[in-house]
């Protein structure tokens, strides 16, 4: 286990693969921790540093008192990258962890060299509906929102399996200020301006049972940006590197080889 310690915040992170290879960052979605590509990791090619963490507020990185900005997400994630010497990676950011990607990438054309937008937006949902979301978790605690994310995280056929209370559990057990926090900062950010300003290699990935955000959503954004990809993965919702780990790690390979991040891959 490795700790950064900003001061503010300390950041739960771990790095994987080839020390001095091609360096890939992973940043998971809103009641998530970093396990959520450990399924991903053992179908990527080899020659590559992954790079994995715990956003503020989850998983083994501390609390700091709710709300937060996305501004300090980004900053959270600027210096991760600067303790660990990276530049010019490919950011693989889903949900909130591609909302991260998307600033990270407006604020520092020399960390990051190519976008994966996994299930985000520039824009994710309406201060109200994230007002609603946090009045119930103040009144019930995160357990109120369980059952209705998991409709929107994953596909009916995954829901019938036991697999995924590993993932309803993990939600509920984030710490409430993590949660009510990240929550705060997806309401708070708009980013359809900044990102139509990016001119980098991007990849899309959509689930086609995504309830929270569906693949016109994420098509939407990664048409902002010129050139860029979008692949729609069936019969996955929300976290389809859950769902689907080697065909989401196909959707990787590919795009590295493209990008020519990663010869041969």
């Amino acid at each position: 286990m490795q700790i950064l310690d900003l001061g503010e915040v300390q950041l739960h992170y771990r790095v994987d693969g080839d020390p001095d290879g091609a360096p890939i960052v992973f940043a998971n979605s809103l009641g998530t921790d970093l396990r959520l590509w450990d399924a991903v990791l053992p179908h990527l090619p080899a020659g590559l540093r992954i790079i994995r963490y715990d956003k503020r507020g989850h998983g083994l990185s501390s609390q700091p008192p709710a709300p937060y900005s996305m501004g300090a997400l980004v900053r959270d994630a600027e210096a991760l990258l600067e303790h660990l010497n990276v530049r010019d990676c490919v950011f693989v950011g889903l949900s909130i962890g591609g909302l991260i990607a998307q600033g990270l990438a407006v604020k520092r054309m020399d960390q990051v060299r190519a976008l994966v937008l996994s299930n985000t937006a520039a824009k994710i949902g309406i201060p109200s509906i994230w007002q609603d979301r946090m009045d119930a978790v103040h009144q019930g605690g995160i357990e109120a929102l369980a059952d209705a994310t998991m409709e929107r995280w994953f596909s009916k056929n995954y829901r019938a399996s036991p697999d995924h209370l590993f993932w309803r559990n993990m939600m509920v057990r984030q710490p409430v200020d993590g949660y009510l926090g990240c929550c705060a900062a997806i309401s708070g950010t708009d980013f359809y301006t900044p990102t139509s300003g990016l001119r980098l290699p991007t990849l899309g990935i959509a689930g086609s049972e995504d309830g929270s955000t569906p693949p016109d959503l994420v098509r939407e954004t990664v048409d902002l940006i010129p050139g860029s990809k979008f692949e729609l993965m069936r019969r996955a919702g929300h976290l389809p590197c859950v769902e689907q780990p080697a065909e989401y790690a196909a959707l990787l390979r590919g795009f590295l080889t493209e990008t020519g991040h990663l010869e041969g891959a």
